[in-house]
């Protein structure tokens, strides 16, 4: 007597990587100020202006208003299980992680294609003031290691009492504390390049990197200089 066949599980699915997104908080709070007061100014000469003064009002905001929002608002990183997608200003760049060669800090933060691309991490920006005061931070920690003092000593202030004061239970703790301090977008940079490394070499990671223009920002400003231009030139 047979039994019919029972059919396999299929394989389980790859584990999906959320995509982690990162702004610059600054941009967007500047973003969001001059955006105010761009808007009161414009909104107030189109309401209460007369003559051309409401069509002069308009075109300055058709003009001024999407390269505050593209230079501010609009710069992200979106980093998946796949691909890297900068949005930038004026471009969006796609970039499977497969293609990239390498993510590169100096005095900005960069990543480059196997060609020799490169394109800027706008979202990302390098904040030198940030490496001095984690540098100062970290030459800090490092004088107050003396001894009696330090990362494992029993002589408690700081880092006694982020150790449990010595009684041990602290292990994760002081390796925490054992690695050098450093400024937050170089932490994202960390963050991306070790994504990159675990990524790079899978199937579904692979391609060419994809580049479209923002003409979502470019079209609105480019209309508003036109009708700036036919205002001034109309007298």
């Amino acid at each position: 007597m047979t039994t019919p066949e029972h059919p396999s599980p299929p394989p389980p699915a790859a584990p999906s990587v959320k995509d982690r997104v990162y702004r610059s908080p600054a941009g967007i709070a500047g973003g969001v100020l001059l955006l105010a007061i761009v808007c009161w100014l414009g909104i107030d000469a189109v309401v209460a202006g007369e003559g051309r003064t409401p069509w002069l009002a308009l075109a300055a905001l058709l003009l001024v208003v999407p390269p505050v929002v593209a230079f501010t608002l609009r710069p992200a990183v979106f980093a998946g299980g796949d691909r890297l997608r900068v949005r930038n200003p004026l471009r969006v760049v796609t970039l499977p992680w497969g293609s990239i060669a390498a993510l590169r800090s100096g005095y900005s933060n960069e990543v480059v294609t196997g060609p020799g691309a490169k394109y800027q991490l706008w979202a990302i920006p390098v904040s030198l003031r940030g490496r001095k005061k984690a540098a100062r931070r970290e030459a800090r920690r490092g004088v107050g290691d003396g001894p009696g003092r330090g990362r494992g000593g029993l002589g408690g202030g700081r880092s006694g009492s982020a150790l449990g004061f010595g009684f041990g239970g602290g292990r994760a703790t002081a390796e925490a504390a054992d690695e050098p301090l450093r400024a937050e977008t170089d932490k994202v940079m960390d963050e991306l390049r070790g994504l990159w490394d675990a990524r790079r070499e899978a199937e579904t990671a692979q391609g060419e990197p994809g580049v479209r223009w923002a003409y979502e920002i470019l079209a609105p400003a480019a209309a508003g200089a036109v009708l700036l231009a036919v205002l001034l030139a109309l007298g």
